[in-house]
């Protein structure tokens, strides 16, 4: 196990920054995952910790020690990628031990190791097999113990599961999940898939054109975001924002109406950021709408679309002023596209952002 430390890190290509000068911990024995759109900087960041890009500025620290300048088996470090990168002419077992043959560790060292990350991942029939005689889980699991039989520091992940179906997509999350677990390893994983990293990581890295735009556990990024990207971007369906317009009390409250229809009272705010008169977005998420009269403010829409889950439907609507909401229901009855349906929410559920996208707070209870 491993802690990581970026100390003022960044990187440009020439004239052109791709990753912003940052600061961030990885903890001892985390698992951290990097999130954000495509071209966010997210696989930059971990090719710099893996040595195979340069940092064009400040430093990285592996355990306190600056490595920077160290080379990739310096650094302690393993790394699985999204196209798996097996040798198709050697066996599984082959593959496996191939990096410990090139550092030219002994047969049954390597022997061991290999059966012991054979039996960690179930894949001990698969040994004597060719990567072609594999399935894209099982090929991925041999990716994998590859990394595990170097016993690095830590152990990175490139969108590891971007290759797989649906469903052996679900299947994998589980298996690094536990994986994790049972060697206790400090792993860094990167995904555009924010489904992927709110059920794996202790701690989630927000990145946007190269920044940090926040970073926490799962439940603080879903529950409480600092702006309007992380709100739409944690959250699957993502959070539905709906316009309004503030009014300011000279009481030190303040409300808002809505293009939708109807007035938010928001209470006593934290004035920082709140503009009289400023156009702001309102947001809720899909599981929080309630039904049959339920909620302080209530939201007349249009039906458009129901997919039907089982346990569950979302449905997709419109509000009188043109906008989108995504609706989760469970139980109750189906509405049909088309249909007109009266929502409700609670404003203790709603998150406030101000026109620049920065989050807007409400006083703290005293």
């Amino acid at each position: 196990m491993a802690q990581m430390n970026f100390v003022g890190a960044g990187k440009s290509y020439g004239t052109t920054r791709v990753v912003e000068k940052l600061d961030l911990e990885v903890e001892d024995g985390s698992f951290t995952v990097f999130v954000g759109p495509s071209g966010c900087g997210k696989s930059t960041l971990l090719r710099m910790i893996a040595g195979i890009e340069e940092i064009s500025e400040g430093d990285l620290l592996i355990d306190g020690v600056q490595m920077g300048d160290a080379t990739p088996v310096e650094r302690g470090i393993a790394m699985v990628f999204q196209n798996y990168a097996l040798y198709p002419h050697m066996s599984v077992e082959k593959n496996i031990g191939f990096g410990l043959k090139m550092a030219n560790m002994s047969k049954a060292e390597i022997d061991k190791r290999v059966a012991q990350a054979a039996d960690i991942l179930k894949i001990e029939p698969l040994l004597k097999r060719k990567p072609g005689q594999l399935s894209g889980g099982q090929r991925q699991r041999v990716a994998i113990g590859r990394a595990i039989v170097r016993e690095p520091k830590l152990f990175l992940f490139d969108e590891p599961l971007s290759n797989l179906d649906a469903e052996l997509r679900v299947e994998m999350r589980v298996e690094i999940a536990k994986l994790h677990r049972a060697l206790a390893a400090t792993m860094i994983y990167v995904t555009h898939d924010q489904t992927e990293a709110m059920t794996l990581a202790d701690k989630i890295v927000v990145l946007r054109a190269g920044k940090i735009e926040q970073q926490g556990t799962p439940v603080q990024l879903y529950d409480d975001p600092e702006n309007l990207f992380v709100a739409g971007f944690i959250g699957s369906p993502r959070m539905n924002f709906l316009r309004g317009k503030v009014k300011l009390a000279s009481d030190g409250t303040a409300s808002a109406t809505l293009a939708a229809g109807g007035t938010v009272d928001f209470g006593a705010i934290d004035p920082a950021g709140w503009v009289d008169g400023e156009e702001i977005s309102v947001g809720i998420r899909p599981e929080q709408f309630h039904y049959e009269g339920a909620g302080d403010i209530r939201l007349p829409v249009n039906v458009d679309v129901v997919e039907n889950m089982g346990g569950a439907y979302f449905i997709h609507a419109q509000t009188q002023s043109d906008e989108l909401v995504v609706c989760e229901r469970r139980g109750g009855a189906l509405p049909a596209a088309g249909d007109a349906l009266e929502v409700g929410f609670n404003r203790a559920d709603l998150r406030m952002f101000a026109a620049n996208g920065q989050r807007l707070r409400l006083r703290a209870a005293q």
